[in-house]
């Protein structure tokens, strides 16, 4: 028996770090994480404040970011990290891009030095959390239309609104806030402790179960001009922090397939119908065959997508491409691993139902299947369909 990234040779492909990275992380969302998953799922829970710590520890917050306590590793060994840590669940994932790719990137990237200062080392310890806060109820895949205002008072900004969908929100210590200004777009660091900043946690979910998910509001939330990120200007700037988290969510969801499929198959060979294993009939097989080419060209994909990015070249079209292939991968997978575990796939005792669930998500937050498909369309074209 070969596993697919032994029937592609994926080792091969990774340097020594690489692997060391993917293996530490792997043991330790076997560990530390795995047990207690699916009951964070079941409870609608996500123990984010105890788990933060251990993860800066790890080096896995903003661990691809330069200074400030952060790892600074390349984007393929980030890559790898997001693969390792969504094979547990898509909610662990999302917690640590959401820190890393979304809010961490907003300050190292568009911040003062003062505001890397203050919030980067402690972020990257896991001491404190953060937020980004772009997604309005009413302007999801269309940001620009965004509603949430800052308006100057003396040398005040006061920011009024409300954002959907935020990932951390009520859990963090500081919310990245994009509103629209006379100037434009800008980005503003918001404590979650200034008054006027609310922020209420979202039950009832369907989908990533085991992550804190909140509704930001702002009403009259007074901030001193040296909260605003100075150089964030435009819709640019939140869209060039969305392109780090979907990077990450091309190597992340082919974590939550190979986890399927992984399960799938040791069932399959243990699970005997008509006198004999699941695994050893026609059917089933032609199944996991599809299934693991569909996974293993996705890992050369996302790997070829790292390199890429590594040397600099990296296009949003391309990171696009990735986010498709690999999100529908994925949610095929998980669907398709189901039918072969029949009734034992609805429970948590098995982890395909529950990727499935989260995969809804994934194929739909940080551009939905859809945008990508435009987004490759305009590259292909030349021409936009967005409207």
């Amino acid at each position: 028996m070969v596993t697919v990234e032994e029937l592609f040779a994926i080792d091969s492909l990774l340097t020594d770090t690489e692997r060391q990275i993917r293996d530490t992380v792997r043991l330790f969302g076997e560990q530390r994480l795995r047990p207690h998953v699916a009951d964070w799922f079941e409870a609608g829970a996500f123990p984010a404040r105890e788990l933060a710590p251990e993860l800066g520890k790890l080096g896995l917050l903003g661990m691809h970011l330069e200074g400030y306590g952060c790892a600074g590793v390349t984007a393929t060994e980030y890559g790898l990290a997001c693969l390792e840590l969504e094979a547990v669940d898509s909610g662990v994932r999302s917690m640590v891009s959401v820190q890393g790719s979304l809010a961490m990137t907003a300050i190292h990237k568009y911040g003062s030095e003062e505001q890397k200062r203050r919030w980067l080392p402690e972020m990257a310890a896991g001491n404190l959390l953060g937020c980004f806060g772009l997604t309005e109820p009413d302007f999801g895949s269309n940001p620009g239309g965004m509603r949430t205002r800052a308006r100057r008072d003396g040398s005040d900004w006061v920011l009024d609104g409300s954002k959907m969908w935020i990932t951390n929100g009520s859990v963090a210590d500081v919310a990245v806030v994009w509103a629209r200004t006379e100037e434009g777009i800008r980005g503003f660091l918001v404590p979650t402790d200034t008054p006027g900043f609310g922020a209420r946690e979202m039950h009832r979910k369907l989908s990533l179960r085991a992550s804190i998910t909140a509704e930001l509001s702002l009403d009259g939330v007074r901030l001193p001009d040296d909260a605003r990120l100075p150089e964030a200007t435009g819709l640019a700037a939140p869209l060039g922090c969305l392109s780090e988290a979907r990077f990450g969510i091309v190597f992340g969801a082919l974590g939550a397939a190979r986890d399927c499929l992984n399960a799938t198959v040791e069932y399959a060979r243990t699970r005997e119908v008509f006198d004999k294993p699941l695994a050893a009939y026609q059917l089933t097989q032609a199944k996991l065959a599809d299934m693991a080419v569909e996974l293993g060209k996705g890992l050369l994909l996302a790997l070829h997508l790292g390199r890429i990015k590594d040397a600099g070249g990296v296009r949003p079209e391309q990171v696009s491409a990735g986010k498709l292939n690999s999100t529908r991968a994925a949610i095929a997978i998980a669907r398709e691993c189901r039918t072969i575990l029949g009734a034992n796939g609805i429970t948590l005792e098995y982890p395909v139902l529950r990727h499935a669930n989260n995969l809804e998500s994934v194929l739909t937050y940080e551009g939905t299947a859809e945008v990508h498909q435009l987004v490759l369309g305009e590259a292909l074209t030349g021409s936009k369909a967005f409207r």
